[in-house]
C-alpha cells in the first residue's frame, strides 16, 4: 500500500519565538516540545540535535500550490 501521508504539523501549529506557521517540531527527551517555523528551525535544531527528536516538514515550503477547480485566473 502507497498511502501519502499528511503532515504532522497543520497550519494551527505555530512557531515559538515569531508566531508563524510551524515546519519544525523538536520533542525535547527532558518532556515537552518546541515549534519553530522554518527559519527559526535553521537556527535552533544544530544546538537541539542531541536534546530532542526534530520532525522537519520544511521542504512543504517547496511544494506547488493545489489548483482550485473551475477557477479562471
Amino acid at each position: 500500500m502507497n498511502a501519502t501521508l499528511a503532515p504532522a504539523l497543520s497550519p494551527a501549529d505555530r512557531c515559538d519565538r515569531c508566531g508563524a506557521q510551524a515546519y519544525v517540531r523538536a520533542r525535547l527527551h527532558a518532556g515537552g516540545e518546541l515549534l519553530f517555523c522554518a527559519h527559526h528551525g535553521r537556527e535552533h535544531t544544530p544546538a537541539l540535535a542531541d536534546k530532542a527528536e526534530i520532525l522537519d516538514e520544511s521542504d512543504r515550503l517547496h511544494e506547488p500550490e493545489p489548483s482550485v477547480a473551475g477557477s479562471d485566473d
